[in-house]
């Protein structure tokens, strides 16, 4: 590990020299932005701030000379030096990840949220969903740390959320923010390889942000994914085996004005080379981010009918 420079460090004063100081450090160790923040700036600022127990929102002007204590500056530096000489992207390093204007616990038994379904649900999913208080049960499949789940409890607060994951190392995680959040009694974690575990409820809502990253996209990923578990990044047959089987079996669980939205980043074209004849509905977004697609019960029944592979 490349050590701080802790004689620099003492140099510093002020939480306005600290935060120049951290961006300089980022901006000249080239690392990658993309678990939450957009630049080194930023990355910068949500550590110190989250480090000082100060709003990690905005930068706060009001404290901006504040002298800091030496065992700020020392905890600071030690942040830092695990950023840059590990990669490691700030959420792991904070516990707390921005997702739809909520803070959630993250570790590295979960992804760092950062899904353009943030934008979908801060918007009730307009224009396909009519009649948001007509949506009274959920199901968010691959939950991960639970963010879109509870994301979309409080988007409908009248309906039941179903939050799934085959690991329950992330569903300690999603507990957790359930438990944070009091959402107990609206959004249940259920152990399920997809939808093995699940009884014959129906949604009229199934969201999924699913492993979908192939071999050699993953092979290509910069060093901070290296912290977040594999098992939620990549999946077989080029990405899409897991998506795969989310088509198959989603009309049996969907209501009949029930609507999914799955997203596939970067294997949108992949999707598309490999199903041709579904008409997938591929969304836009104003903050950025792609790659999800909407699909009703009736396409889903079609897309059964044309690839269930027969029974041996």
């Amino acid at each position: 590990m490349t050590s701080i420079n802790h004689i620099v460090v003492d140099e510093l004063h002020t939480l306005r020299d600290v935060l120049r100081w951290a961006t300089s450090q980022f901006n000249a160790s080239e690392l990658f932005y993309g678990h939450g923040n957009a630049d080194s700036f930023n990355d910068a600022l949500q550590l110190i701030l989250h480090s000082l127990h100060l709003p990690s929102t905005e930068f706060p002007e009001l404290f901006a000379d504040a002298r800091l204590t030496t065992a700020e500056k020392q905890a600071i530096a030690e942040l830092i030096e695990r950023r840059i000489s590990d990669r490691v992207p700030v959420p792991y390093l904070t516990h707390e990840a921005w997702f739809a204007g909520i803070p959630f616990y993250v570790d590295e038994r979960v992804l760092i949220p950062r899904s353009p379904f943030a934008e979908l649900i801060a918007n009730q999913f307009s224009p396909w969903i009519v009649e948001p208080d007509n949506v009274t049960h959920i199901l968010d499949l691959c939950t991960g740390g639970g963010c879109i789940a509870i994301a979309c409890a409080n988007a409908f607060p009248t309906a039941q959320v179903d939050a799934i994951d085959i690991s329950y190392d992330a569903l300690d995680v999603a507990n957790i923010n359930i438990e944070k959040f009091q959402l107990e009694g609206q959004v249940q974690a259920i152990q399920s390889d997809l939808w093995s575990s699940l009884d014959k409820q129906t949604y009229d809502l199934i969201v999924s942000n699913p492993p979908y990253v192939g071999a050699d996209e993953m092979a290509t990923l910069p060093a901070e994914y290296r912290h977040e578990p594999a098992s939620a990044l990549e999946a077989d047959d080029n990405g899409l085996a897991l998506v795969e089987e989310i088509l198959l079996h989603a009309a049996d669980f969907l209501s009949p004005q029930g609507l999914l939205f799955v997203e596939v980043g970067n294997s949108d074209y992949a999707v598309m080379e490999k199903w041709p004849d579904i008409e997938f509905l591929w969304l836009d977004f104003e903050l950025g981010g792609h790659g999800v697609f909407l699909l009703d019960r009736a396409q889903c029944i079609e897309f059964n009918r044309r690839y269930k592979q027969p029974q041996l």
